[in-house]
């Protein structure tokens, strides 16, 4: 066991099977805790009240788009120093999607292998 084998992940996706497949296979693979939200909001509760050792975010999230949330993860004091991953289907490279890649960990783009999850995390991280 390392000394990681405690980390809490926060993953913020709107759908609820990934969720669940993610939290499943890394409290599995590496006994991590993982924390699942569905919106934005959820998401951004959970991120305050957990202060998770990162979080996995989905771009594409319903009524507060991922990149809104991004924008108030870095400017809130109380979480701004937590990592953030992309965790998304969008094309990062894509021009409508404005945001500052000094803000971000890392990107993991789906489709992903979900039992290389873990090691990107890792690696992204520097963990």
């Amino acid at each position: 066991m390392s000394s990681y084998a405690n980390r809490c992940i926060l993953v913020i996706d709107d759908e609820p099977d990934l969720c669940g497949i993610v939290k499943i296979t890394l409290e599995h693979l590496k006994g991590w805790k993982v924390l699942t939200a569905e919106s934005a909001q959820a998401g951004l509760a959970q991120a305050e009240t957990q202060q998770p050792d990162v979080i996995l975010l989905d771009l594409t999230l319903p009524n507060k788009d991922g990149l809104t949330l991004l924008q108030t993860l870095k400017t809130n004091p109380a979480i701004q120093s937590i990592p953030v991953i992309l965790f998304t289907g969008a094309d990062p490279s894509d021009d409508s999607l404005e945001f500052d890649f000094s803000d971000i960990a890392g990107l993991i783009l789906k489709p992903f292998n979900i039992l290389q999850l873990a090691a990107q995390i890792t690696e992204q991280l520097g963990w």
